[in-house]
């Protein structure tokens, strides 16, 4: 596993919920500016700062992810890591996660611990993981219906729009016809979303190292439908059908609609988001620790 750069220049973004943390955010600013890293803050979470009296500058307020920030932070809960993550995109800068959520699967690390998050940044004492995205594709006529940055980070899932009745899947795998799923939806999850949605639909726990994707329905009306692992190269094909005239797609959480009888594509994206982990790390324990395993 590569190990992290001595970083100079620090991006970071964060959401806009913090109120109980905000003294931990002004802490980790003041400490990182006064070791010599130069900042540059996602403009909406400065703005927020701002309006909460802490001041930004010297710091730049950027729209965009700086090509040459040697790694980022996300101030948040996974959600909060997911749309960093999404946000830097293709540019391979890694990202760490500073946990003011709840679980913080992805976002590890603890708002108090800002000394030595400085530390370990400027030594570039840490390992830089990368985990598998998924991209999603539609056909020709339903393309503008596609958010600008169609990737997940945790899981692809169709979902009814509608409570009422369930909606069909047709899947295909890779060019075979796999199962029709009448369902409340299905997921299409990576290793890393393995612990989110998945894991309450009843998917399998995946290390986030395998490269594979996981589906698995959401309470399917037939009880022999199960969660289903297969190879990360594989190209899965979704066709919906519902009574109703659209179905919803979410990518971590950012959804669109899509017209009834329409299909999706999901395949591996074109690049891995890269996670920051202290050389400690070990994702066992932190199964055990975030699902309180062995506590009576």
């Amino acid at each position: 596993m590569p190990r992290l750069e001595p970083v100079r220049l620090l991006t970071i973004a964060g959401n806009t919920h913090q109120a109980d943390y905000l003294h931990h955010i002004r802490h980790l600013l003041d400490t990182l500016r006064n070791r010599g890293i130069r900042l540059a803050v996602e403009r909406r979470f400065a703005s927020y700062l701002a309006s909460h009296g802490i001041a930004t500058a010297p710091c730049e307020s950027v729209d965009e992810p700086p090509a040459d920030a040697g790694a980022a932070i996300s101030i948040g809960g996974d959600g909060t890591f997911l749309r960093t993550a999404r946000w830097i995109g293709r540019l391979r800068t890694p990202v760490l996660g500073i946990n003011t959520g709840h679980l913080g699967f992805l976002s590890g690390y603890d708002p108090a611990e800002t000394e030595m998050l400085t530390q370990m940044l400027l030594d570039g004492d840490a390992e830089v993981e990368s985990r598998m995205a998924l991209r999603v594709d539609v056909d020709e006529a339903d393309r503008n219906l596609l958010p600008r940055l169609p990737y997940a980070l945790n899981e692809v899932a169709i979902l009814k729009e509608e409570t009422a009745s369930m909606i069909s899947v047709n899947v295909g795998l890779s060019g075979n016809y796999l199962a029709d799923y009448l369902a409340d939806g299905l997921l299409i999850s990576t290793p890393t979303g393995s612990t989110g949605y998945n894991l309450s639909a009843g998917g399998p726990i995946l290390f986030p190292d395998l490269d594979v994707i996981c589906l698995a329905p959401i309470a399917p009306h037939t009880l022999t439908a199960r969660p289903v692992v297969a190879s990360g190269d594989s190209v899965v094909r979704a066709r919906t059908t519902s009574r109703s005239p659209r179905y919803r797609v979410s990518l971590d959480g950012v959804s669109f609609l899509m017209p009834e009888g329409s299909a999706i594509t999901v395949t591996r994206a074109d690049f891995a988001p890269r996670v920051i982990r202290r050389r400690d790390d070990s994702f066992a324990d932190t199964l055990r620790h975030k699902l309180l395993w062995g506590m009576r």
